[in-house]
Order: C-alpha cells, then sequence, then structure tokens
C-alpha cells in the first residue's frame, strides 16, 4: 500500500546523526571542524554584538542611535543566518530562517525604525552571539586538546559538545515561535493562491476566446447575410435564420457550461449535497453519494469541496477502469472531511500527472490536507481535509 500525505513538519528538529562509536566516520569529523570552528565565529559574534550595543547605547541620546541600533540588529539577523547555515552544514541541524521583517506594509520611517528595534530575532541572536564566547574558548580548548590526549574517546566528547551547540541553535536562532512559522507558511500558500486564480483566469479567457465568442461572431456574421438575403431569397434567409437560432442555443449551452465552472448555481441554491449529486450524475461510473452536514459551511470552503469532488471524479470518468464509485462528506470537529473512492486499477499519485498535485496545493493554501491511498490494482481511497467555517448571511441579490 501505497500514501502520499501532503503535510510538511516546519518544526526543525532535523535528522538526527548516527551514534557515536570509537571510529571517526564523516559525522565525527564535521562535529570535530565546528567545534574548533567556535572560537574564531565566536569573536567575531562577540565583537559585533559588543560594538554595536555599546556605540548604539552611547549614541542613543542623539539622533543616529536608535537607527544605528537598529542597524545593527539588522546586522546581527545576517550574522544568525551564517550561523543557521554553518550549523546546518556540519550539524545536520534543520532549522527554519524566520520570516523578514515586513516593513513593506509599514509606512513612515519612525514606524520602521520602531518594528527593527523590537524584532525578537534580532535580539535573540544578540544573545546567542554574546554568550558565545566562553562557550567558544571552552569547546575550541577541550576539542584542540582532546586530539592529542583523549582522542580514543573524542567521538563521544564531541558528540556531548556538539549537542549543546545544537541546541542552542535550535533554542535561539529558530523562528521566534508558532506564529513566526505561520507566517512562512501563509506567505507560501499565497503565491499558491495567486498561481491558481491567475491559472483559472487564463482558462476562463480562452473558453470564452475559443468556445461562445467564435461562435458568436459566426452568428453575427450568418445573421448579417441572412439580413442582405431576406429579400432577394427569402427561402435561404430562412435556412440562414434557423441555422443562427442553433448557433445561439450552442453559444448558451457553452455559457453555461462555463459559468458551472466557476460556480454553479445549483451550489448556491442548494448547497454542497445537491451539487455532488448534480456531479456525479455526470460522471461515467455509477457514484453514490452521502453527504451528513448539519449545515452548510461557509461559501469558500463549500466551493473548494466542490471542486476537488468534481476534478476527483472526473479523474475516476477518465483513467481509473472502475466500476464503480463513491463520495462521503462530514463534518468531523472543526473540519470538513471528503472521502472519494472507486474500485479502479489504482496506481493514483501526486506526481501522476492527473492534477492531484494540484488538489493539493489548493487544499494546503486554505490549511487543508491531501490523502491518497492506491495501491497497484486498486481500490483507490483519497481524502480531503478542510478546515470547518460556519457561514454568514450573503446579502439578497438585487
Amino acid at each position: 500500500m501505497t500514501e502520499s500525505i501532503l503535510a510538511t513538519d516546519t518544526r526543525g528538529g532535523g535528522d538526527r546523526p548516527p551514534p557515536a562509536r570509537f571510529a571517526y566516520d564523516r559525522h565525527t569529523w564535521k562535529e570535530i571542524a565546528h567545534l574548533l570552528a567556535n572560537l574564531p565565529v565566536s569573536l567575531v559574534g562577540f565583537t559585533y554584538v559588543v560594538t554595536v550595543l555599546s556605540t548604539g547605547a552611547f549614541l542613543s541620546l542623539t539622533v543616529v542611535g536608535l537607527p544605528l541600533l537598529a542597524g545593527g540588529l539588522m546586522g546581527a539577523r545576517l550574522l544568525g543566518r551564517l550561523e543557521r547555515g554553518r550549523a546546518r552544514a556540519l550539524l545536520g541541524v534543520r532549522v527554519e530562517e524566520p520570516s523578514p521583517l515586513p516593513f513593506h506594509g509599514q509606512s513612515g520611517f519612525l514606524s520602521r525604525l520602531w518594528m527593527a528595534l523590537r524584532d525578537p530575532v534580532g535580539w535573540r541572536t544578540v544573545l546567542y552571539d554574546f554568550m558565545r564566547l566562553p562557550w567558544g574558548i571552552l569547546t575550541f580548548t577541550i576539542t584542540l586538546t582532546s586530539l592529542f590526549v583523549l582522542w580514543p574517546v573524542l567521538p563521544f566528547i564531541a558528540r556531548g559538545l556538539a549537542n549543546a551547540d545544537r541546541a542552542m541553535v535550535r533554542g535561539l536562532l529558530s523562528p521566534s515561535d508558532e506564529l513566526e512559522r505561520r507566517i512562512a507558511e501563509l506567505e507560501s500558500d499565497r503565491g499558491v493562491v495567486v498561481d491558481t486564480a491567475a491559472a483559472d483566469l487564463r482558462r476562463i479567457e480562452r473558453d470564452l476566446h475559443d468556445g461562445a465568442q467564435a461562435r458568436l461572431v459566426n452568428l453575427a456574421m450568418g445573421l448579417g447575410l441572412a439580413k442582405e438575403k431576406l429579400l432577394e431569397d427569402p427561402d435561404t434567409a430562412a435556412s440562414m435564420v434557423e441555422e443562427a437560432h442553433g448557433e445561439v442555443k450552442m453559444a448558451l449551452q457553452e455559457l453555461r457550461d462555463l459559468a458551472r465552472g466557476i460556480h454553479p448555481a445549483v451550489l448556491t441554491d442548494r448547497g454542497l449535497d445537491a451539487a455532488l449529486s448534480a456531479v456525479a450524475s455526470r460522471c461515467t461510473v455509477p457514484v453514490k453519494v452521502t453527504a451528513d452536514l448539519p449545515m452548510r459551511p461557509a461559501a469558500a470552503i463549500e466551493g473548494i469541496a466542490y471542486f476537488t469532488v468534481s476534478e476527483l471524479l472526473q479523474n475516476v470518468s477518465k483513467h481509473s477502469g472502475a466500476r464503480s464509485a463513491s463520495v462521503d462528506v462530514w463534518r468531523s470537529d472543526n473540519r470538513l472531511l471528503i472521502q472519494v473512492w472507486d474500485d479502479g486499477r489504482g496506481g493514483a499519485s501526486l506526481d501522476g500527472g492527473t492534477g492531484m498535485a494540484g488538489l493539493a496545493d489548493r487544499l494546503g493554501a486554505v490549511d487543508g490536507l491531501f490523502v491518497i491511498e492506491s495501491p497497484v490494482g486498486g481500490p483507490t481511497t483519497i481524502t480531503a481535509e478542510l478546515p470547518w467555517r460556519d457561514r454568514t448571511e450573503e446579502p439578497a441579490r438585487g
């Protein structure tokens, strides 16, 4: 059984190195290199921090003191980035980068200055660099001495000292808290939403240009010719008007299909249960729909759920080779759950070229989850999870 889950762990725990042993392996040599580099790196960081803090504090009574201190804190952010890179390369510590300061949302020099001065990432990096000098001297001395005196047990000594370094990096140089990590996730998700909306607009424009618009142009030309022949050849004109009437019906049908693809009227008027039943009726495979919802979710969540099921049932029709399928929708606590099952050939995956990755991105952009369970030979069970938000009353249409 294969399973693909769209879920990313951003806590920055990292991969643990293998247990220390008497033989020197590449992990041990990397830890030794890191510990020996602690002294020169900590000297640079300590000198920078002391210089910036003392100068900024001394000049804080003047106009240039606070801007200098703010610039020093932004420089400390750069030192923190270099330290995280060193820890990733030599210690295998996977720590997420903090979000940049959102200066673009601030207007005015004073507001930006105040944001830089109260930056928790910068202040924690200052604390990290300030306390690292004695630690750098200690680790450098112990490691260098052990290379000549205690070399048989140096791997175990290096592991203990390196673990303390790992704890310092995770504790002081990681993003501020869950909110920082959440901001980074939302910034990434915002890009996905923008790209998806742009793709949808291009699709609608293409469908209008190639479908209804072209048909309406032909209709206008046909009616113009019929108008010219109305007096000299009424029978031909009547035949052309009849053809134009058929073109009008086709154009209306294409516009209805396009409107249904944007947001179906049945979803707005009757809710998710009726809309999913309508989608299932157009599927080439018999589909059983079960919706157990005590109330309707928010319109945005309802729309995402509808288009998710619609896309999945299209995949069932085109790619699964199934004889039957089912759709179940229910609410569990503050989540809306959707499960689409079919008895087809299986083998579905996020990189299978059937639009699964796009669905996973759309769900991830709204804090959703997308799980595929599709062993080769079937059956396929796809579970989508969305956050539940209560529906608010919409203004009446004029």
